[in-house]
């Protein structure tokens, strides 16, 4: 995948996650907090911006880094994605144990980062 693509890619995450972000904070803010899910709906913001500003600098980067690309692009979507179901689906408890999938794949996004970083002489 070129980095051209992975930069537009992590553009898009990062703009939807602001769009989510805004989106929780005004137009569902009501529901969410009767539903004690006000603060949940922010962790998946945050972790889905966090992880579109880090794909950006990968891409920007111009090193491919698929196991990293993919972990996080995984993440985000299981992560991030699970947690906006919970915080708006009825009776979508069954997305519960996605969450933690998504965590680990971001956290073996990082860890390929860290055995391999896409800086400096290889």
């Amino acid at each position: 995948m070129s980095s051209t693509t992975v930069t537009r890619i992590a553009a898009v995450i990062a703009l939807t996650g602001v769009a989510l972000g805004a989106f929780g904070a005004h137009a569902l803010k009501e529901t969410l907090e009767a539903r004690g899910y006000l603060d949940t709906w922010h962790t998946g913001v945050f972790y889905q911006i966090v992880h579109g500003v880090a794909l950006a600098a990968l891409g920007l980067s111009g090193r491919r880094q698929k196991v990293v690309f993919w972990s996080w692009l995984v993440g985000v979507i299981l992560f991030s994605g699970s947690i906006y179901g919970l915080c708006l689906l009825e009776n979508a408890k069954w997305l519960g144990p996605v969450t933690p999938l998504g965590g680990l794949s971001m956290m073996i996004g990082w860890l390929a980062l860290a055995i391999k970083p896409p800086v400096g002489k290889r």
